[in-house]
C-alpha cells in the first residue's frame, strides 16, 4: 500500500485530499498543528484503518517513520484574516516548513507536490493568469507575508528538483470553495454566506468590480490529484476560467439564500487584486482536466453544508487564538 503524508490535514482542502487519497487505497499519515485547521474535519477518519493523524508543527523538524512514496504540503494560512494576524508564521510554514519537508522527501526519495496559489500574481497586469506571467507583488505590503512565502516556496522547490533532481510538482490554487470552509475565515463566499444565514447585509470592499473565479472542491482535487502522478515539475494553475464581479457574486448569493439584504460598500483593502482569472490551457493539455461543477450547483452544495452548522458556529467570532502556536 502506497504511503502518503498530507500536511494541512486537518484544513479545508486539506481534509478532502485525505478523503480522496483513502478512497484511491492509500494509507494517509494527516498532519496538522490547527493553527487554522480544525479537528472536527478529519473526525470522520479517527478510525480509519488506513489512517493516521500527527500534531506536529512543520516549520519544526518533520520525522516520518516508514517508507513514504508521497507528499503534499498543503500548511499554510490561506486567508487574508489568518496570514494578517499571523504574518510570521505564515512567512515560516512557506520558507522553513517547505524546507523541511523537501528535506524529508529528498531522505524518502518520496514524489512532493506543493500547494502555491494564484497570489503569485499579486494585483496582476496580465488577464488572464498564466504560468509565464511573473506576477505584479507589492513585497512589503500587508498581504505581502503570503505572496512571498508562496512565492519562496516554489523557489526552493524548483532548486531542490534542479540541484538534487527530487520529483516534485506545484499548483497552483485559485479560489476554491466547497464544503468545510471556515464561515468566519475573511473569503469571499463564507463570508458572504455567513452573512445571508445572519441575516446581515452583505460586505462588498470596494466598487464591486473586481472579479473572481470560483473552483468546487471536488474540481480542485481532481485537478491535485492529477498534478501528482503527471511528469510535469513546473507550476500548473488549477481553478476555474468562470470570472464574475463580486458585486455580481453578491446578487447570487442573495437570490440563492432567498434573503432580502441589500449589498453594503466598503474601502477595499491595500493591493487586493483586481482581476482573478486563471489560464488552464496547460492543466488541459498535461492533465486533460478542467472544472465540470457548476457555480450554481456547487454554491447550493455549498449554502447547504453551511446550513447545517449550529447556531453558535453560525455567531461564532472570526477572532481565532494564535498565541498557543506563536513560539518566536
Amino acid at each position: 500500500m502506497k504511503r502518503v503524508l498530507i500536511t494541512g490535514a486537518a484544513g479545508f482542502l486539506g481534509s478532502h485530499l485525505c478523503d480522496r487519497f483513502i478512497k484511491e487505497g492509500f494509507y494517509v499519515i494527516g498532519m496538522d498543528n490547527f493553527i487554522t485547521g480544525d479537528p472536527k474535519n478529519l473526525a470522520h477518519l479517527e478510525n480509519h484503518s488506513n489512517f493516521e493523524f500527527i500534531e506536529h508543527d512543520v516549520t519544526e523538524f518533520v520525522e516520518i517513520e516508514g517508507d513514504l512514496d508521497y507528499i503534499l504540503h498543503f500548511a499554510s494560512p490561506a486567508s487574508p484574516i489568518d496570514y494578517l494576524k499571523i504574518p510570521i508564521q505564515t512567512l515560516k510554514v512557506g520558507s522553513l516548513g517547505t524546507h523541511n519537508l523537501l528535506g524529508l522527501a529528498k531522505a524518502k526519495k518520496a514524489r512532493i507536490l506543493i500547494a502555491s496559489t494564484s497570489e503569485v500574481y499579486g494585483d496582476p497586469l496580465v488577464h488572464p493568469q498564466s504560468e509565464d506571467y511573473y506576477g505584479n507583488v507589492n513585497t512589503i505590503g500587508p498581504r505581502g507575508v503570503y505572496d512571498e512565502a508562496k512565492r519562496f516556496q516554489e523557489s526552493i522547490t524548483m532548486a531542490y528538483h534542479r540541484f538534487h533532481g527530487l520529483e516534485t510538482r506545484i499548483v497552483r490554487i485559485f479560489n476554491t470553495y466547497g464544503p468545510r470552509m471556515r464561515l468566519n475565515d475573511g473569503r469571499v463566499i463564507p463570508a458572504f454566506m455567513g452573512q445571508a444565514l445572519r441575516g446581515e447585509d452583505l460586505t462588498v470592499f470596494g466598487d464591486g468590480s473586481q472579479t473572481r473565479s470560483f473552483c468546487y472542491v471536488d474540481d480542485q482535487v481532481e485537478g491535485i490529484y492529477r498534478l501528482l502522478f503527471s511528469d510535469y515539475a513546473y507550476p500548473v494553475n488549477i481553478g476555474n476560467p468562470h470570472e464574475i464581479t463580486i458585486r455580481e457574486f453578491a446578487e447570487e448569493i442573495i437570490k440563492l439564500t432567498n434573503t432580502s439584504q441589500k449589498v453594503i460598500y466598503k474601502e477595499l483593502p491595500v493591493d487586493d487584486p483586481l482581476q482573478r482569472q486563471p489560464d488552464i490551457s496547460l492543466a488541459k493539455e498535461l492533465l486533460h482536466w478542467e472544472p465540470k461543477v457548476s457555480r450554481e450547483q456547487g454554491m447550493k452544495w455549498t449554502f447547504d453544508y453551511f446550513k447545517t452548522l449550529s447556531k453558535e458556529e453560525l455567531f461564532e467570532s472570526e477572532h481565532k487564538d494564535f498565541k498557543q502556536h506563536i513560539k518566536r
